[in-house]
């Protein structure tokens, strides 16, 4: 069967209204819009039942217990994982500073060695950075290759025996090229280290495995698929969160405390799940798991890889264009108008209904590897159309001249 964008379209309101029918947005790596399911399976929830979870014994309680467990069992499905290994965050920054002040902060030693890469992401390199301060331990970065990317090699060259936590992206959000995690995540554990997926980019798009991988640890974001702000999820195998510490501490994580200051956690996830949950934000994305889940991962690969290989050809032909990325897998762009600044010629697409991401998108690192202070990112998702990339391509032919955007 066919890709029917028009129709999938159709579920989303934002695409549906007079004012945004103009607008080709293409900064879906940095939020996507979301559907109207998972909005009202959000609103069912605040309209039916509306109270805490994990707390009451009346029927209103056990309702919201309810949703909230079936919201986990949906996520857990998605990505192929237990439900016990499955923590509700605020996002993706917050689930890898869970793993670096639970597992990092706890067992990592002075001379310790964390690896990442110069294509990282602020929220997957920031907390590193904090946790080898208080640990004495040291980051270094896994070279890229010359096309931009990362390989198990590179990976392996760079390991040593002092090697305990490799963090990286499954798609990085400026370079956008896919990693073959099940290699790389061979080569980590056979270094006697673990492996932490930053999957904000990935698991949006791509059929998730955790266990098949072997991964450690992984963590993304709901809005960037297609589900609520403010809700993000940590996978960690079962055994290792069992060795992790809280990072934060509070109400539903203890069958005890007393006054000495003895504690005994209940066991993960909700071990991290302190105070009350973002329930609604979980139960939508329950949702939208199941929304993309509907209209299937292999689909959507499918679509967006030819969307992305349209641009591309297209962007090729035009000769005031540097592209940074032309071989990536992802639905990312990233690129630059010769002689034009990145934040002007977003401002000039903006004019034209073009809607893109400018600067250096919180990998302020790679700058160093790209040579460039800043770019412009261009980044799909299923409910763009051919029709918007044209629309796109012909905005960029004339944004050699900024003035245009004065005088239109």
């Amino acid at each position: 069967m066919a890709f029917d964008v028009q129709k999938i379209r159709l579920d989303f309101p934002i695409l549906n209204q007079p004012n945004q029918a103009k607008v080709a947005f293409f900064d879906n790596a940095s939020t996507t819009f979301k559907p109207r399911r998972v909005v009202e399976a959000m609103n069912r929830y605040y309209y039916t039942c509306s109270v805490n979870v994990g707390r009451g014994d009346y029927d209103l309680a056990h309702q919201a217990d309810t949703m909230f467990d079936e919201a986990r069992q949906r996520v857990a499905k998605f990505i192929q994982a237990d439900p016990r290994e499955v923590i509700f965050t605020s996002g993706t920054s917050m689930s890898i500073n869970l793993i670096a002040y639970g597992y990092g902060k706890k067992f990592l030693k002075e001379g310790d060695e964390i690896l990442l890469t110069q294509a990282e992401h602020a929220s997957n390199v920031l907390p590193w950075f904090a946790i080898a301060k208080e640990t004495g331990a040291v980051v270094n970065f896994i070279p890229l290759n010359e096309e931009g990317r990362l390989t198990a090699d590179n990976v392996k060259k760079t390991m040593t025996s002092k090697t305990k936590i490799v963090s990286i992206a499954h798609v990085t959000n400026v370079m956008g090229f896919h990693v073959d995690i099940q290699s790389i995540a061979k080569v980590v554990h056979a270094g006697g280290a673990i492996i932490l997926v930053d999957g904000a980019q990935s698991v949006p798009h791509l059929q998730t495995r955790v266990h098949d991988w072997d991964i450690d640890f992984l963590s993304f974001s709901g809005h960037k698929m297609c589900g609520p702000t403010g809700i993000g999820v940590l996978f960690g195998k079962y055994q290792l969160l069992e060795q992790m510490d809280p990072f934060l501490t509070g109400g539903g994580i203890a069958t005890k405390f007393d006054t000495c200051g003895d504690i005994t956690f209940i066991k993960p996830p909700h071990k991290f799940e302190a105070g009350t949950p973002a329930i609604a934000e979980a139960i939508g994305l329950g949702e939208a798991c199941v929304y993309l889940t509907d209209i299937g991962l292999s689909k959507i690969e499918k679509y967006e890889h030819e969307l992305r290989t349209y641009a591309i050809q297209h962007l090729k032909k035009l000769t005031n264009v540097d592209l940074y990325n032309p071989e990536a897998e992802s639905g990312i762009i990233t690129f630059n108008i010769k002689g034009v600044p990145s934040q002007d010629a977003a401002t000039y697409l903006n004019s034209k209904g073009i809607a893109v991401r400018s600067g250096q998108h919180c990998a302020k690192i790679l700058i160093d590897y790209l040579g460039v202070i800043a770019t412009i990112r261009f980044s799909l998702n299923f409910y763009n159309t051919y029709e918007e990339v044209d629309r796109f391509v012909e905005a960029v032919k004339t944004g050699g001249d900024f003035l245009d955007a004065y005088f239109d």
